[in-house]
């Protein structure tokens, strides 16, 4: 269903004034202004009438061109609003609504004859965008990026969590930083989305939607001027380093994304995001359908008490689709080892190495009432997609996990967009790891289900690095991009003096119902039980992970301080499912029910049991009746969190 209204003007401006163009917000509390001028282009941004972003530049550099920004004039300003209303097949909320107001800025250089250049911005109620648009023209017919100059100058220091990677090949993995503005090194690479509180004023985020044909950006600060100023970097192009991107004209950036609120939970609830990108590219999405999965690589590909050698072999992923039919998850993960090849890279996706019969596989799951997701690594994907996306749809392959691109240079954005497209000619769904973060994409191509990007359970198999107030980070940081297979569930609930990290059957530090709360708290259309099945059956704890739904119809964040604790209530028809996590502090928390509707609803609570801070793994499960005035008051343990799902009382 989509509904849009658009109201367009036209403003001719003259050409020897240097005007300013500007839009508001639909409820007016957020404003950008572009600013031209001899020096720079520029734009400002405010909220509530308190800058936000102080005057920074816009342009770029070029090779074989003067710089692209300076000395230019206002031509041309078309404003417009658009108010539409679109359904997804997956998403935090849906239906969503596409509420904007927005501008068409034309630029020309004042000397003869002039470059023209565009900026287009649309002003939200949770944020402000801006992209530049390089129109068709005989002055500038090929361009070659060798930097944007973009900049964000921060109106004053604040706290920020920067996400520091070593290079631009990097799959976006590793801990987030707390810094002050002022501290963040100038030879760090800052990673999107990147968020800071500008205290008294608001939280702002900065990321971006809509990458097509173009290189990831990244941050980093600069050392000239006020201390406050963040410069865009772009992913160089990997056959010619120097540069960034290349095209012929018109060419169109991805939109430079500003997140705005005076909370950081109205951040994590916002779809600017996906909004900004176009809608869907698949008429019938019929096909994609979100769900849960049954995974045999975090555990080790293990299975305890059997009387077959656990392995990668049909034995062992028959049993992991016996689990998942049991706790009434959709799909099973064969993961990596199932196509042969020496090395990973170089493995022949069409073809099963001989301990894995995949047509007995696929009919057994099929008998199941469950479906097949495979992993591939992205080399091979490359090589024989053609060959290999047309005969997975003929087996009745559900999905396909791609992983190791590791990076987001210009041709590595345009792979991901190919991959895409092939695959929903062939109704697979895709799950992007070893990946640069989200931008909306899902929005045009639904059949991507979600992405890693991210630090998640799996590094507990090598290292100690993800802890409970990781995952509170996560909440506030990574998540504001879009959905993250960070693969929770760990079942083997240790202390973190207890906690070793072990290839086989994993450790997790905190507590039982901090995992179950992650299904709640993170978003993922297509989300990993990770552990093997052994650690679930006879759980008390196992009956939430098979309630709990991968696609909401609203999502409200309840309470929380970024790093440090956060509780998140998400809808899905008539249900409710609040999922509450702290990091190595203990909380009591008081989390009022007034999103509930009129009437009773029952309380499922999965709460950290009274000594949970000494034996994670031990949960209190309890039920209440509830309404609307009722405040459910939570005792988190160090490390712990609440799970809860709330229907409707049965009278």
């Amino acid at each position: 269903m989509r509904i849009l209204k658009l109201s367009l003007g036209l403003f001719l401006v003259a050409a020897t004034a240097w005007p300013q163009a500007r839009v508001a917000s639909p409820d007016g509390q957020i404003v950008l202004e572009l600013i031209p001028g001899p020096e720079q282009l520029q734009y400002r941004v405010t909220f509530r009438g308190r800058p936000v972003i102080d005057p920074s530049a816009l342009g770029f550099d070029l090779q074989n061109q003067p710089s692209l920004g300076a000395n230019l004039k206002l031509t041309v300003a078309v404003p417009s609003a658009g108010d539409e209303t679109y359904t997804m097949p997956h998403g935090k909320s849906n239906p969503v609504r596409n509420h904007y107001n927005a501008l068409l800025a034309d630029f020309e250089e004042a000397a003869q004859p002039g470059r023209r250049l565009s900026v287009e911005v649309r002003a939200y109620d949770d944020g402000v965008a801006f992209r530049y648009l390089i129109p068709e023209q005989t002055t500038l017919r090929e361009i070659r990026i060798i930097r944007e100059k973009t900049q964000f100058q921060f109106a004053k220091d604040g706290d920020t969590w920067p996400l520091v990677l070593a290079s631009y090949r990097t799959p976006y993995e590793a801990n987030y930083e707390h810094v002050p503005l002022g501290g963040i090194v100038p030879n760090w690479l800052v990673a999107l989305p990147f968020l800071t509180e500008l205290p008294g004023t608001a939280f702002v985020a900065i990321t971006e939607a809509q990458i097509e044909n173009y290189p990831g950006m990244y941050l980093s600060h600069s050392t000239a001027g006020s201390g406050r100023v963040l410069e865009a970097k772009l992913a160089p192009r990997a056959d010619e380093p120097d540069l960034a991107a290349t095209g012929a004209t018109p060419l169109r950036t991805p939109w430079r994304v500003l997140m705005i609120a005076d909370q950081p939970g109205r951040l994590i609830e916002s779809n600017i995001v996906i909004n900004l990108n176009p809608p869907s590219e698949i008429a019938d999405t019929s096909w994609i359908k979100p769900g849960k999965a049954a995974w045999d690589w975090w555990s080790g590909t293990y299975a305890k008490d059997v009387s077959f050698k656990p392995g990668m072999n049909t034995e062992t992923m028959k049993h992991y689709i016996d689990f998942a039919a049991e706790a009434r998850l959709e799909y099973m993960l064969i993961d990596a080892g199932w196509a042969p090849g020496a090395k990973e890279a170089m493995h022949d996706i069409t073809r099963t190495i001989p301990e894995i019969d995949m047509p007995e596989l696929l009919r057994y799951a099929a008998a199941k009432g469950v479906k097949i997701w495979l992993w591939a690594h992205w080399t091979s994907v490359d090589r024989q997609m053609d060959e290999a996306f047309p005969m997975f749809e003929k087996w009745g392959v559900a999905g396909v996990k791609i992983d190791f691109m590791d990076r987001d240079d210009q041709w590595m954005v345009d792979w991901y967009h190919r991959v895409l497209r092939k695959a929903a000619q062939h109704h697979l769904m895709i799950d992007y790891h070893g990946a640069y973060k989200p931008d909306g994409t899902r929005r045009t191509w639904p059949n991507l289900m979600t992405r890693e990007g991210v630090m998640g359970l799996e590094y507990l198999k090598w290292s100690g690095r993800v802890t409970p107030a990781h995952n509170v980070i996560l909440a506030y940081t990574r998540m504001l991009a879009g959905p993250m297979d960070y693969t929770p569930g760990g079942f083997r609930n240790v202390t973190r003096a207890e906690f070793e990290p072990r290839n086989r059957e994993p450790l997790v530090m905190g507590t039982r119902a901090h995992q179950l709360s992650l299904f709640v708290v993170f978003e993922s259309a297509f989300e990993m039980v990770a552990d093997y099945p052994e650690a679930y059956r006879g759980q008390p704890e196992l009956p939430f992970i098979s309630a709990v739904p991968t696609v909401w119809d609203e999502t409200r964040v309840l309470n929380g301080q970024v790093g440090e604790w956060i509780t998140i209530a998400r809808r899905r028809g008539n249900e409710w499912f609040v999922g509450s996590i702290t990091d190595w502090s203990a909380r009591e928390l008081d989390v009022p029910l007034d999103f509930l509707g009129d009437g009773e609803y029952i309380a499922e609570i999965y709460a950290d049991a009274a000594d949970a801070a000494a034996q994670p793994t031990h949960t209190a499960i309890s039920q209440q009746r509830v309404r609307q005035a009722t405040k459910l008051h939570l005792k988190l343990a160090p490390g712990g969190g609440c799970a809860i799902r709330i229907r409707p009382a049965q009278n």
